[in-house]
């Protein structure tokens, strides 16, 4: 069995032990409205769906893992760098739903009514950040920190909120900042 296909069976694995994993949690597979769309705006159907406000926050940890493991693990096949990027994706999006991240979640940043994510928007995620991760590896370093910027940009500017103030809101709360995140500022 050659690397490739080895990588590939792997993932596969990952990925299927992921979905036991939030399905024994307990998480929906899909939207509780029994719909899935393409895209759940901000609101109820958000991280329900397929895609959101908050895809592009996975992209953008595609190509942080690319550039990390490349500089830590250099010697390492792309296709074992990338299985332990999926491995660190998978791992954040059980822990994402258990019930501690999702009440701090509610406590710490602007999403008041977070309850979670489907398992079809899980499954998203991990797909958007190998889409990261593979873009990262096919282009150069200009295009990538472009992307990277674009990706925060866009959304902080939409909705008030990206990566960078997720992470900072869910570690450091901020009452300015969430103050301007909900408009009040």
């Amino acid at each position: 069995m050659s690397i490739r296909s080895r990588a590939t069976l792997a993932g596969v694995l990952i990925l299927l032990a992921t979905m036991a994993v939030l399905l024994a949690m307990g998480r929906p597979p899909i939207c509780a409205c029994g719909e899935i769309e393409l895209w759940g705006a901000v609101g109820p159907k958000q991280s329900q769906m397929l895609a959101d406000w908050y895809s592009p926050s996975h992209i953008v940890h595609g190509f942080l893992f690319y550039a990390a493991l490349h500089i830590v693990a250099r010697r390492w096949t792309v296709e074992r760098r990338f299985l332990i990027a999926l491995l660190v994706e998978a791992a954040w999006e059980v822990m994402e739903n258990t019930p501690a991240v999702i009440d701090r979640y509610r406590e710490a940043t602007i999403a008041l009514g977070y309850s979670g994510d489907s398992i079809l928007n899980n499954m998203s995620d991990i797909a958007m950040m190998a889409l990261g991760f593979l873009a990262a590896r096919r282009l150069p370093l200009w295009a990538s920190v472009l992307i990277v910027l674009a990706l925060e940009l866009i959304p902080l500017l939409v909705i008030r909120d990206n990566l960078f103030l997720n992470v900072w809101m869910l570690l450091a709360p901020n009452q300015a900042v969430l103050e301007w995140q909900s408009g009040a500022a």
